[in-house]
């Protein structure tokens, strides 16, 4: 038959669990090393430290939270301190006060034991956690694995394949990690504000990606108020289109990654690129072999002046973005209006296009495009 010691005990047990929300098993002993502790004074051995790191690491193995456990610990000490028997034998103010230090260093002692062993499990279940990410992640972003796995994967991180997404990739002076305080700042914000079964924050090849609804136009564009707010040197957003299902997050992704190789290779200083108005550039970039063919049937007679193609071809170049205007041509690149007009005349001469003309002026602009798109006359093609 249980002792009124042992029934005290399973009270305060079930009690102090249910107060805390938590299972009373996370209190093994606790009660019984309360006893020893307040009789005789002493530490808690290292075997009873070592079973309360134990029970840490099943806490957060089961993803209890660590103030429940810690207050589980402490409701149980203040609930069983009057039935102590180490108080109820006291005699005197100064015996109740060495025995209050020694329960009370216990509970200190047995908390940061817990603590340390909840740490240690988290830190291996954050990393286990991690690499599944980045795996989930590598799998998304590459269209490598079966949509269906996919798809279950992704509920378990708290994300929803089931509607059409836009990727939006920032890249800076200095790469991002996902462990970094820029990633980890912008997915903070982002997540406070929008539903995180619905947006996703991480990084690819040193590229910052947003991953969201494609109906959702909020979301892109707060990304980048929050980049902008939050980077002080140069940046781009690439941001893809829309598209249905796993397959059209990889094809947004690259969509945005194309936006921002075209940035680079055509000089496009604008900060946020989106990939629907740049759709000419990628049709000219796709046909490789035929650009490279339009540009060398257009322009390499350029080469055949003493100067090179590069005058001739800025002098192209800036009279377009001047929408065919001598004079504003003249003063962009620092020139006389007659140097200008010379320069148009031997484009005409040499190529038999004359960029002055209309039915000229289509092919002249899409191979200059070319051009820069192959960073031609100055790189092999």
């Amino acid at each position: 038959m249980a002792t009124g010691r042992e029934r005290h005990r399973r009270d305060v047990t079930a009690r102090a669990a249910r107060d805390a929300g938590v299972a009373a098993d996370f209190l093994d002993g606790w009660v019984d090393m309360l006893d020893v502790v307040s009789a005789t004074g002493r530490r808690l051995a290292h075997r009873e430290l070592d079973s309360r790191r134990a029970l840490g690491a099943a806490a957060a193995e089961q993803d209890v939270p660590l103030r429940a456990l810690i207050d589980l610990y402490l409701s149980a000490s203040w609930m069983t301190w009057r039935t102590l028997p180490a108080i109820t034998a006291a005699r005197g103010k100064d015996q109740v006060i060495t025995i209050a230090e020694a329960v009370l260093r216990a509970a200190d002692d047995a908390v940061v034991a817990l603590a340390d062993g909840y740490d240690g499990a988290r830190r291996l279940v954050l990393r286990r956690e991690g690499a599944d990410r980045r795996e989930f992640i590598d799998d998304l972003l590459y269209g490598r694995a079966d949509l269906g796995r996919l798809a279950e994967r992704a509920e378990r991180f708290g994300f929803r394949l089931a509607a059409g997404y836009v990727v939006a990739a920032v890249r800076a002076g200095v790469p991002f990690a996902d462990d970094d305080t820029t990633t980890v700042h912008i997915e903070s914000a982002l997540l406070g504000r929008f539903d995180t079964h619905d947006v996703l924050i991480t990084t690819k090849d040193g590229l910052l990606l947003c991953i969201a609804p494609g109906t959702d136009t909020r979301v892109p564009d707060e990304f980048a108020k929050q980049i902008e707010k939050t980077l002080t040197g140069a940046w781009q957003i690439g941001v893809g289109r829309a598209h249905p299902g796993p397959s059209g997050v990889v094809r947004s992704y690259e969509e945005a990654r194309t936006a921002l190789e075209l940035a680079t290779s055509l000089g496009l200083a604008t900060r946020v690129l989106n990939a629907s108005e740049l759709l000419v550039y990628q049709v000219l970039f796709r046909d490789r072999a035929a650009l490279v063919d339009l540009v060398t049937t257009v322009l390499d007679p350029l080469n055949q002046t003493r100067g090179g193609a590069r005058p001739l071809l800025d002098t192209l170049t800036g009279y377009f973005a001047s929408s065919g205007i001598a004079a504003e041509t003249a003063r962009r690149l620092f020139l006389s209006v007659r140097t200008i007009t010379y320069r148009l005349d031997r484009i005409q001469q040499l190529t038999g296009y004359d960029p002055r003309d209309p039915a000229h002026r289509f092919t002249l602009e899409a191979a200059v495009l070319g051009a820069r798109l192959l960073n031609w006359p100055t790189q092999d093609r």
